[in-house]
């Protein structure tokens, strides 16, 4: 049993307002595996106190920036050294299956370096030559931190979450109070222990795992300078609107439906393995998952018969076995609304390809779904436009290829994307047609330099590298 009975505020280890622990509910099989300590709204106030003081005090934020990045990457090797550990704890709270947190340690170390080298070569301080040669001024930029960051994340991917905002904002020098979800109150329990080794200045950064109520109440604080959400598009609107009102810096990293085009030309085997990871990554509860699968006339059953033979071939159960490729999801209301959409799926007239609203045999205990896939898909249809966030596939007709562009566009999100082709260059001429933030060719993976996140209602600004680092930081000039 892992117990966090204390909260980690502003670099130390304090007790509750609220001194109930929460239960911490394997979705395996319902046991309890933990119990932590939740931040009330009472706890909030002392975190962003000592946010604030630290951040006006200025000892973090005026350390040079290459002291700064020197405490990160220690951070960063810290992580390194306890990936075994993370990875666990991940499966532990949230079903996801052992190969998927086992296999996101390095992509976290690729992020946190992505994120030093961007802050080795950051325009900190510039000096601009004038436009004009007889100017009598010269201008002095200088890229200063935003203050006090409340950082919110959601339960599907905690660590990459989490490090995706606070790396960037205590490199830029900012004062951090990081919120997540309770589910996930024994990883970032963890996290909170790694980070304490850092050393960090009193008020530097907080963790606290809290509900929906006590979130609302940080990011309308008023000591609250800017606000680093990833989570639902609904949530997001809300959020949008309290930092609109009290003029708040805000990024936003919401929810998608992303589409995999496969061009006619593709070698379709090789596609749908492909998919096995970019459609059915963390149990489909991945908001870059593309589940909504776009295969052309000619080709059509051809595509929905190979997934078919991939969904089935793989293994659902217990998140720790080493063959298990899908595990449960991470809460029961999760599991009954993903069961509710492939009802819906039904009633809307898709032909079910295999899957169902039943749970797996043998799993009854659990919050398992069967894996699913939809044929004969209109794009209009529910199904199709909402996020699931479950492993259930949609495999939609096209006539040609602006007709797959069509359809893809065809959707409220653009948050990621791809597309499947012999023909690289043709497969890239059509990713640049996407409307959406992110596009794999052939299963590439996401890169960490380039800036990350969504287009129309997934979000606003971006993450990674030098463009993510960016948003955590005031433009000042100075003429002289």
């Amino acid at each position: 049993m892992i117990i966090y009975d204390r909260l980690f505020v502003g670099g130390s280890w304090v007790e509750p307002n609220d001194p109930e622990l929460l239960d911490i509910a394997s979705p395996h099989d319902r046991s309890v595996v933990g119990r932590a300590a939740q931040a009330r709204p009472a706890d909030i106030d002392p975190a962003l106190a000592a946010a604030r003081t630290s951040f006006e005090e200025g000892e973090w934020r005026l350390t040079p920036p290459r002291q700064r990045i020197a405490v990160l990457r220690r951070f960063n090797a810290l992580r390194e050294e306890n990936a075994e550990r993370i990875a666990h704890l991940i499966s532990l709270e949230n079903g996801s299956a052992g190969w998927f947190t086992r296999a996101g340690q390095p992509g976290l170390t690729r992020q946190a370096n992505a994120y030093l080298k961007a802050a080795e070569e950051f325009g900190w301080e510039e000096t601009l030559v004038p436009s004009d040669p007889s100017s009598p001024v010269r201008s002095v930029v200088r890229r200063e931190a935003v203050g006090v960051v409340a950082a919110v994340i959601p339960w599907n991917s905690p660590f990459s979450a989490a490090t995706a905002k606070i790396i960037p904002a205590l490199l830029a020098g900012n004062s951090v109070v990081l919120k997540v979800s309770p589910e996930n109150s024994l990883s970032m329990g963890f996290l909170a222990e790694l980070l304490e080794r850092l050393d960090l200045p009193e008020g530097v950064i907080s963790v606290l795992p809290a509900d929906r109520e006590t979130s609302e109440y940080l990011i309308s604080h008023r000591e609250v300078d800017k606000i680093a959400f990833t989570g639902s598009t609904r949530a997001g609107r809300r959020i949008a609107s309290i930092a609109g009102e009290q003029l708040k810096r805000v990024s936003l990293e919401l929810g998608g439906k992303s589409a995999a085009i496969i061009l006619p030309d593709a070698d379709i085997e090789k596609a749908v393995a492909g998919l096995k990871f970019g459609s059915l990554l963390n149990n489909g509860e991945s908001c870059i998952a593309q589940t909504r699968v776009l295969a052309p006339r000619s080709r059509y059953e051809e595509v929905v018969t190979a997934l078919k033979g991939l969904v089935e071939s793989l293994k659902v159960g217990d998140p720790g076995a080493p063959d298990t490729f899908i595990g449960p999801m991470i809460r029961p209301d999760q599991q009954e609304r993903v069961r509710d959409y492939i009802r819906l799926g039904v009633e809307e007239g898709a032909r079910l390809v295999t899957g169902g609203p039943q749970i797996p045999e043998g799993l009854e205990k659990g919050n398992y779904v069967t894996p699913t896939v939809f044929a004969d898909v209109d794009n209009s249809m529910r199904i199709a436009q909402e996020e699931i966030f479950g492993p259930v596939l949609v495999v939609i007709a096209y006539d040609d290829e602006d007709d797959a562009v069509r359809i893809a566009n065809d959707s409220e999100y653009g948050l990621s994307g791809g597309v499947w082709s012999s023909d690289g260059e043709r497969a890239l001429a059509v990713a640049r047609r996407v409307r959406a933030g992110t596009v794999t060719v052939n299963g590439a993976s996401i890169a960490f330099d380039g800036p990350f996140g969504g287009f129309k209602a997934s979000g606003v600004g971006r993450e990674y590298g030098a463009v993510g680092l960016g948003t955590y930081t005031e433009y000042k000039t100075i003429t002289v």
